[in-house]
């Protein structure tokens, strides 16, 4: 979850955290990594094909032409001492095997929702609820989409009381790096509730 590093005499305890961006395909995870990322992001896409259009739903993303394969990847400086590695998932199905994989280690997610079409992020939440990996939903506010407040958004996914849901423009560095600040403030009061249940 947490690595130390040195980079020198005067930084010897700088903390980098494991965070994952998944959510359902077409929702926004690439974008909003390659937006937050201060080094050129690593993206593992690839055009969809013909073969892929039988199993990937492109119904509302209809302009989409690519797909990531395997992961994203990019870094992100909160403040001082605290930097994010991102670790974008793949949204299909037929990818999921990827997941536990990259979750090992993880501080928590981000689950981007997309309000056309929200149940694509029920597999997201639904994995991260059920290994106890704290996370947020961000709903990358997109042009023509109908706007919905977080409380509806809440109520519509049966999120567990007290899972932030924030909105977002998944495009902007300022709003992303927003939903990573809520995020590691989450899962830090979450992570340590559960230390002080374990040890009372």
């Amino acid at each position: 979850m947490v690595s130390e590093y040195s980079d020198d005499a005067d930084d010897m305890s700088a903390l980098a955290l494991k965070i994952l961006v998944a959510g359902g395909f077409g929702v926004g995870k690439t974008t909003l990594v390659g937006a937050v990322s201060e080094i050129r992001p690593l993206h593992t896409e690839e055009l969809l094909s013909e073969a892929g259009q039988l199993v990937d739903d492109t119904d509302g993303v209809d302009r989409k032409v690519t797909t990531t394969v395997a992961m994203d990847f990019g870094r992100i400086t909160i403040r001082s001492g605290l930097s994010l590695y991102l670790f974008g998932t793949p949204g299909q199905d037929r990818f999921w095997f990827l997941w536990d994989e990259l979750s090992q280690g993880a501080l928590g997610a981000v689950v981007l929702a997309d309000t056309r079409r929200l149940e694509d992020c029920f597999p997201a939440v639904d994995y991260f609820e059920h290994r106890r990996i704290p996370f947020v939903v961000a709903v990358n506010c997109f042009a023509g989409s109908r706007a919905h407040g977080a409380h509806d958004v809440a109520r519509a996914l049966d999120l567990d009381r007290g899972t932030p849901v924030v909105l977002c423009d998944a495009r902007d560095r300022d709003s992303g790096k927003e939903v990573l600040i809520r995020l590691v403030e989450y899962a830090g009061r979450m992570h340590t509730a559960r230390l002080l249940d374990s040890v009372g």
